[in-house]
């Protein structure tokens, strides 16, 4: 770099470069991402980092790449105007939420994030069933369908580990809505919303299944995929890539009339 293109010295770039993860394995990294830094934070949100050509965390590299380091960015809080029907949805859900109490629009919604015009809400897990029965009640939104409810687990994302992401869509008025609900680690725990979208029950079922979010008020939350007694949640990134055993030996398939039932 040439003198001419060198940044100057009270630039804070230049004085507080991005820090970079280190060789330990970046699941025990905490990225400090919290609630109040993420509402209102219009710059992108580092989630983690992308290391050589592919990705990998763990063994040799063998792409030569190894030294590439590749931060995860996801798109940060948006701000009005959000454009589309963006305003008028957010608009409409704070009215029908009020503006005081725990489930008031500015406590529920910790994040508006408009992306590839998609518009996605992050709510406050307690606020959740109170939200969505407002998606589907209010005449202006009636939300009747949630399409599918999918589960991310992000290991670095401190106090924020497990994700549940609802997918809404409005027939009466054509649009789609992304919910997104975080929880700890340490407290599985999100609402179910099974008594506003009876859809959804399968669907926080596979979930539970895959990443071991607890629904709480779900009918029966049972495994959908795996067997009953399966230890842990496949699809979590903490989760064994390998060297489990499985045995299907004398495996039966119980005759119609004795298999377990669902209800």
């Amino acid at each position: 770099m040439s003198d001419d293109t060198k940044p100057p010295a009270d630039d804070p770039k230049a004085t507080a470069p991005e820090a970079v993860v280190g060789s330990e394995d970046l699941h025990a990294t905490d990225l400090d991402l919290t609630e109040a830094n993420a509402a209102g934070d219009t710059a992108p949100v580092r989630i983690g980092e992308r290391r050589g050509m592919f990705g990998p965390t763990r063994g040799s590299d063998t792409t030569g790449y190894g030294g590439l380091r590749t931060p995860i960015l996801f798109p940060g809080a948006s701000e009005k105007p959000y454009g589309s029907y963006f305003d008028e949805l957010t608009t409409t859900l704070e009215q029908a939420l009020g503006t005081t109490g725990d489930t008031a629009y500015g406590s529920a919604v910790e994040r508006v994030v408009v992306d590839r015009g998609e518009l996605t809400l992050h709510i406050r897990r307690e606020a959740l069933p109170a939200v969505a029965r407002a998606l589907r009640d209010d005449p202006a939104l009636r939300f009747e369908i949630c399409t599918g409810v999918s589960g991310v687990h992000f290991p670095g994302e401190a106090g924020r580990e497990l994700h549940a992401v609802y997918h809404l869509l409005s027939i009466t008025h054509n649009r789609r809505l992304r919910l997104e609900v975080s929880a700890p680690d340490d407290d599985a725990r999100i609402p179910s919303v099974v008594e506003t979208w009876p859809a959804a029950d399968w669907h926080e079922r596979e979930t539970w299944d895959m990443f071991g979010i607890v629904f709480e008020g779900h009918p029966s939350l049972t495994r959908i995929l795996m067997p009953d007694d399966w230890p842990g949640h496949p699809q979590r990134k903490d989760y064994p890539l390998g060297g489990i055993p499985v045995e299907y030996k004398g495996g039966t398939v119980p005759p119609p009339d004795e298999r377990r039932s669902y209800n």
